[in-house]
């Protein structure tokens, strides 16, 4: 992670290439926008973390919000950030229900930095491993944007700021949008907006988009991997390919009684080092107790758990997509005002121009994990409209062959990329 943020100054001045694909192949309304430099704010090493503290708690209260007994995967990491570039436009209580779902208490402004500090930290490609996180705005054509918060979205996300004329042709507009998420994650999340979702209205749409792939630090062989039964959330049971290993791994278990659910948890960690995967199988019959007793404090409590140990594990291969509105979970957590007429948004329009609200926010997010090991990737959308160490002892075994959480996130840091549950791995 960096202390000190490069100077925004010299990069400001030209934002970004016209999008490939979009504007050099004639799709109506793409164009550049420009924004003058901003002030410096350096977010301190005590916001980034409990920044990445808060996203953690953001995604399992989303987790648990949407609830379901299908495989799920979600970005914590890129959800935060697509609402972290809409919340320095909002006021009163609009900023304020979003600043509480987001848990910070940070000015929009610092929060804003301190998100981009952490994606900046964890940027990375080599050694097995390529991360990266590309944050867009586009704005409607002739839409009169305050400068000093495109400034910001360019200075604290690095945003490329792109006009797009949804009046006149939304079609072609949700088309760019679209296909720029589309590039931004390697081809795997494909039309996050759906056909019509963005129309004559939109003044805002704030996008982004984060791809990840990695190796296992310890791969699994693929002679070792054979056919065994996974069993359902309902009782029945399918045959399902399942990766084996042996390793020094960090595992822990806990739970039972009062204390809720019993549980097993392993981390495999990735090429690289800042990166792993954490498993946490609960009891059998025990998913839907974890998922509502799962808070920041359990969570981290059983990550503070895991300690070297020989492992004998077993868990299956799994590729799935998922994801669509979240504007009835985000509204369930508490951030009402942003979705209703009386949305506060002042602060991201010049003087005298009608605010939007929020439309919509949308994710699309897939998790592919094999013997190599993880390839995730996830768009996130918001769609604003006018108001109308030492030796082990004893080895464990954990055979995952039932529903489970997982996360994949950055260990330095703790904040989460991507979270979820597989309940079929057989299921797409």
């Amino acid at each position: 992670m960096r202390s000190k943020r490069t100077s925004w100054a010299a990069g400001i001045a030209t934002l970004a290439a016209l999008l490939a694909g979009c504007g050099s192949s004639g799709t109506p309304g793409a164009g550049e926008l420009r924004a003058a430099p901003a002030a410096e704010v350096v977010p301190t090493d005590a916001e980034v973390q409990g920044t990445a503290a808060g996203t953690e708690a953001f995604g399992l209260d989303l987790y648990r919000a949407i609830g379901g007994q299908r495989n799920t995967v979600l970005s914590p990491a890129g959800l935060a950030a697509a609402l972290g570039m809409a919340l320095p436009g909002a006021r009163g209580t609009t900023a304020r229900e979003m600043s509480t779902v987001l848990h910070t208490d940070l000015p929009a402004d610092r929060y804003a930095m301190a998100l981009g500090a952490l994606a900046d930290g964890r940027r990375s490609g080599g050694d097995g491993l390529m991360l990266k996180q590309s944050d867009t705005a586009w704005v409607q054509r002739g839409y009169p944007v305050r400068q000093d918060y495109l400034a910001l979205l360019a200075a604290a996300f690095h945003a490329g700021l792109y006009t797009a004329d949804f009046a006149k042709d939304p079609q072609g507009a949700t088309k760019a949008v679209n296909a720029l998420v589309e590039q931004q994650t390697g081809g795997r999340i494909k039309d996050l907006f759906a056909p019509g979702s963005l129309g004559p209205n939109t003044l805002l749409t704030l996008t982004d988009a984060l791809y990840f792939t990695a190796k296992w630090k310890s791969p699994f062989k693929p002679e070792y991997s054979a056919d065994q039964p996974f069993h359902r959330l309902d009782g029945s049971t399918d045959t399902v390919r399942m990766m084996n290993q042996t390793s020094r791994l960090r595992y822990a278990h806990g739970g039972g009684g009062s204390a809720g659910p019993s549980w097993q948890a392993v981390e495999l960690p990735y090429q690289g080092g800042d990166l792993a995967m954490d498993l946490v199988l609960p009891d059998s019959g025990g998913l839907e107790a974890f998922r509502q007793g799962l808070s920041s404090a359990a969570l981290d409590g059983a990550l503070g758990a895991l300690k070297d140990t020989e492992v004998e594990l077993t868990m299956p291969k799994f590729s799935f997509t998922s994801g669509g509105s979240l504007n009835g979970p985000l509204a369930a957590l508490g951030m009402r005002s942003a979705f209703s007429p009386s949305a506060d948004f002042s602060a991201l329009a010049a003087p005298g121009a009608e605010a939007p609200k929020i439309d919509q926010v949308v994710q699309k997010a897939m998790v592919l994990v094999d013997e190599k090991g993880t390839t995730a990737a996830a768009g996130s959308g918001v769609g604003m409209g006018a108001t109308a160490v030492a030796p082990p002892q004893v080895a464990a075994q954990l055979v995952l062959d039932r529903p489970f959480f997982f996360l994949v996130r950055n260990v330095r840091t703790g904040q989460p990329l991507f979270l979820g549950q597989v309940t079929d791995p057989a299921a797409n």
